[in-house]
């Protein structure tokens, strides 16, 4: 038997390249004959899950194993509604952000149609288009490595229906303070869907950042992404969760699977919602000295850095990053290397513990001697 798959293909399917994860910890330990390895390559929150997920995680009984989840994470939708003051059914829950990503493309947008958003962003605004057959418009960022809000409106035509806007941007930690978002989505008018995705909503403490599900009464267009991978430290679990007006969150959720979040995810994001221990604003305490100890390292060395809001810092180094990748993972250092964000040359890194990256402070200029 004979399998022509380039006469089964799309065309967008067969250009687009796989994504390839890095192997498992355990893995790259053996390979790099490490003792420990240090992920300063994900964002992830090391201090986490909060005592009261925790606690539940412990206690989570066998028997909830051979049941199905809730379908639509109904007592996480309320618990959400509670805390954050929208009526449940404007709430969808998703398999993490990306899943999210991908039920929005497929219920708003069909073949001819476009989405922007910048060049050096979170690519699986990008990835989810490209794979889907949509044509993705990537507007540079501006001088200040921010989203340029009237580059993207001049991109805007009549097959445009999303707008993504990462804020903070992951990489850059830059965001859109609440006077430039609601100019922008006064200048879209309606025209098409704005995703404001504010996986890193939690971190940032400037005063005139938005919080744009505070914004959705104003603007029906809007839709606002959040996640439980990062502050609340339930990376593993993949459970994230969008907000949006009710006529526009049934629309997704017609183009969304259900039952894709397992009930472990549903009852720990609840537990972390609900926690009122003092975990995020430890949380915080870390991400602050972790942008301290990142810049008096770079200042010491001369080296370009972006230290913005998010848990992450970027820094620009005299050789490939992949090659630094390298020389810092066989000193047990996990990096995220930039060329894929087309940063060619630089590395980004988590701010985690203060003992892990005082350590990572020594390793850095070592690597280079």
């Amino acid at each position: 038997m004979f399998l022509n798959l380039d006469k089964l293909i799309p065309a967008h399917i067969r250009l687009f390249a796989p994504y390839r994860p890095s192997p498992p910890d355990a893995e790259l330990m053996r390979l790099y004959g490490l003792d420990h390895l240090h992920r300063l390559n994900n964002n992830e929150n090391t201090l986490g899950p909060s005592p009261a997920v925790r606690e539940l995680l412990a206690e989570i009984q066998a028997g909830v194993v051979p049941i199905y989840p809730h379908g639509d994470s109904k007592n996480l939708r309320e618990a959400l509604s509670e805390v954050l003051g929208p009526d449940p059914s404007q709430f969808l829950v998703g398999n993490g952000s990306c899943e999210l990503i991908s039920s929005v493309v497929k219920a708003f947008c069909e073949p001819g149609d476009n989405i922007v958003t910048a060049d050096k962003t979170f690519a699986v605004y990008e990835w989810v288009a490209q794979f889907s057959g949509i044509e993705p418009r990537l507007i540079p960022l501006d001088e200040n490595l921010g989203f340029d809000p009237d580059a993207m409106l001049a991109a805007v035509d009549e097959r445009t229906k999303l707008i993504f806007v990462c804020n903070p941007n992951n990489p850059t930690g830059t965001y859109w303070d609440e006077a430039t978002m609601r100019r922008f989505l006064d200048a879209v008018d309606g025209r098409c869907i704005v995703v404001a995705d504010e996986a890193y909503f939690e971190y940032v403490e400037q005063p005139d950042y938005p919080n744009c599900i505070r914004l959705l009464d104003e603007y029906p267009n809007l839709v606002v992404f959040r996640t439980f991978s990062k502050m609340y430290a339930l990376a593993a679990l993949r459970v994230g969760y969008l907000c949006a007006g009710p006529e526009v969150t049934d629309i997704i959720s017609r183009a969304h699977v259900a039952y894709s979040v397992n009930t472990m995810a549903q009852l720990a994001a609840r537990a972390a919602l609900l926690d009122c221990s003092p975990f995020m604003e430890q949380t915080l305490c870390m991400v602050r000295r972790g942008r301290e100890i990142i810049r008096k390292t770079c200042e010491e060395l001369g080296f370009e850095h972006v230290i913005g809001e998010g848990n992450y810092a970027m820094i620009k180094t005299p050789i490939s990053d992949t090659l630094l990748q390298r020389k810092l993972l066989r000193r047990g250092f996990m990096v995220r290397t930039m060329t894929g964000f087309r940063f060619p040359n630089w590395i980004r890194v988590s701010l985690v513990r203060e003992h892990v990256l005082e350590e990572f402070s020594t390793v850095l200029p070592d690597v280079f001697k």
